[in-house]
């Protein structure tokens, strides 16, 4: 059952307001990255008031008081006033989190919610009345289109990429021991983009291999950008829809399934689970729904976000259960994480 609301919260609808301004919260953090504000006070070793603020940022005084101020009440900066004057600096999850120059930055993450995924959101009732995304209303190309839209230049096929390695710098480790992989000596990241998940299995399982299979440009562009020396995985070109895989005990599948309509989906696994020899496995990684359709909120909103963008959904744990199945594998297990990202695991 859904919560009883106080007469309190009845008399003054708190929670909805909140709601209703969530989209301005957004923005004060997707701006303040754009301006570069948590760089500069991380860079400065001191707190700064609004004027030196602005002048190093080239922005008026008064609305990068403003932006500062809201900050400060979404406990991101802090503030201090020393003789009338107010001084801010950055917090511990500002600097880790939001600048640049941190390993655990999100900043990549937030400029393409920003730049990309908020324009498709104005465009979210369109999407529930039509039951197609949005790309033709913010880049003019076809709705099936998917990825020919996400990698229609280098410039957006790089802030993609970015994207996607910046979602496995909170989440991998979580991911990569939700089940002991240990046995499975040759793994393959299909569709593992960047490399970003695949070098925290090569790490947590020394004794495996791991192989990225994706597209040939996503690979080239894998290589230049994302590059790291005594690098421990390996990258092999092909398409997983046409072309032949890799041999490998397991196949980890990894925020891939949610962008397909079931028969795509099946598809794939199906390709899967006839490439395993038997023992091996398939691994899948995504945001999961919980059965009962109350939650969690993150993964409903992530689901959503698939409908303006893609083709796909997110699905309940049974729903993947029934796929699998569906493919032909069997001993499957579930683990939540407890963070964005949940796993199958599927034997042949």
């Amino acid at each position: 059952m859904a919560e009883q609301l106080s007469q309190s919260e009845l008399d003054y609808p708190f929670k909805l307001l909140e709601y209703f301004n969530g989209f301005r919260v957004s923005k004060v953090i997707f701006s303040a990255c754009e301006l570069g504000v948590f760089d500069l006070l991380l860079q400065s070793h001191k707190s700064l008031s609004a004027e030196s603020v602005s002048q190093e940022l080239q922005a008026s005084q008064d609305g990068m008081e403003r932006l500062l101020d809201a900050l400060v009440g979404l406990d991101i900066l802090d503030v201090e006033i020393i003789h009338g004057k107010a001084l801010y600096s950055s917090t511990d999850v500002a600097n880790l989190y939001l600048a640049k120059a941190s390993p655990k930055s999100l900043h990549n993450m937030i400029a393409y919610q920003s730049q990309t995924i908020y324009p498709l959101w104005n465009h979210l009732a369109d999407a529930v009345r039509e039951g197609k995304n949005q790309n033709e209303k913010t880049s003019n190309m076809s709705s099936d289109q998917i990825f020919e839209t996400l990698y229609r230049s280098e410039e957006e096929m790089l802030k993609f990429m970015q994207l996607m390695h910046a979602t496995w710098v909170v989440e991998t480790h979580d991911v990569v021991t939700a089940f002991d992989l240990s046995p499975f000596k040759t793994m393959v990241d299909v569709g593992g983009c960047t490399g970003g998940l695949a070098r925290e299995l090569a790490k947590a399982y020394p004794g495996s291999t791991v192989t990225v299979f994706d597209l040939p440009k996503v690979v080239e562009m894998a290589k230049k950008h994302f590059s790291v020396p005594d690098d421990s995985i390996a990258f092999q070109e092909g398409d997983f829809f046409t072309g032949e895989l890799p041999e490998g005990d397991l196949y980890i599948v990894a925020r891939i399934i949610h962008d397909w309509k079931e028969e795509k989906c099946l598809q794939l696994l199906h390709k899967l689970c006839e490439q395993c020899k038997p023992g091996g496995g398939v691994l899948i990684v995504e945001a999961m729904l919980n059965e009962n359709r109350r939650g969690p909120v993150m993964t409903q909103l992530f689901s959503l976000n698939m409908l303006v963008q893609t083709e796909g959904k997110e699905r309940t744990p049974s729903q993947y259960f029934q796929l699998l199945s569906s493919a032909g594998f069997k001993d499957l297990q579930v683990r939540r994480t407890g963070k964005c990202y949940d796993c199958i695991l599927g034997i042949k």
